[in-house]
């Protein structure tokens, strides 16, 4: 049945991507950028993000059958390189965004983390390219069921859109000392996540 397809997948998708679960990184993301820039890297991401989905529902299966790259492959890459945004988070090496800086630095930072880490792996990682992949498997080929995966992963995305929207507000209830020692601990947690990346491909890769 359709709405079982489409409950299936709309569930699935939010587990997966979580856009609760994405607000403390988002925050400690664009800590510092000004709040034009904020709402540019939430923009920028989550378009990205549906591209990137969109394409796995697509053509992800395909792709990676012809480049021969296995998931486990791509989870071990994404660990390694979101541990490298996560060490820089736990010691404080950011880029610090003063005002008297150009108008071109401050929108090549934004371009540059909604691409890496927000939108890739965080928002449309391992973990979300699998399940739209495997969702558009069980549609076999249905154009209507396919349809509706599309459907889903951008109701999905702009759910996360909008919760990147409010965050800065929870950013500035917390004040600058939490926000802070938030930044360090989500640091702790994001390198953890990346090691369980590379770990969960090892794994796969052993297994397969």
């Amino acid at each position: 049945m359709l709405v079982e397809f489409l409950i299936s997948a709309f569930v699935t998708m939010v587990v997966v991507v979580d856009p609760i679960g994405l607000v403390p990184s988002y925050v400690a993301i664009t800590h510092g950028l000004p709040s034009r820039a904020r709402r540019s890297v939430a923009l920028r991401a989550t378009l990205i993000a549906a591209v990137i989905l969109a394409g796995s529902a697509l053509i992800g299966d395909w792709l990676l059958r012809t480049l021969a790259i296995s998931l486990p492959a791509f989870r071990i890459a994404g660990g390694l390189l979101l541990f490298s945004i996560a060490s820089e988070m736990v010691f404080g090496v950011r880029i610090e965004r003063q005002s008297q800086q150009a108008e071109q630095a401050i929108e090549e930072h934004v371009r540059n983390v909604a691409a890496f880490p927000l939108a890739i792996p965080l928002m449309a990682g391992p973990g979300a390219i699998t399940a739209a992949i495997l969702l558009a498997g069980r549609a076999g080929g249905d154009l209507m069921r396919l349809a509706i995966l599309l459907a889903v992963i951008a109701a999905v995305l702009a759910l996360c859109y909008v919760v990147f929207r409010l965050a800065p507000r929870i950013s500035k209830w917390l004040g600058v000392t939490a926000n802070v020692v938030m930044s360090r601990l989500l640091g702790v947690l994001l390198a953890a996540l990346a090691v369980q990346f590379v770990i969960d491909g090892v794994r796969a890769a052993l297994a397969g």
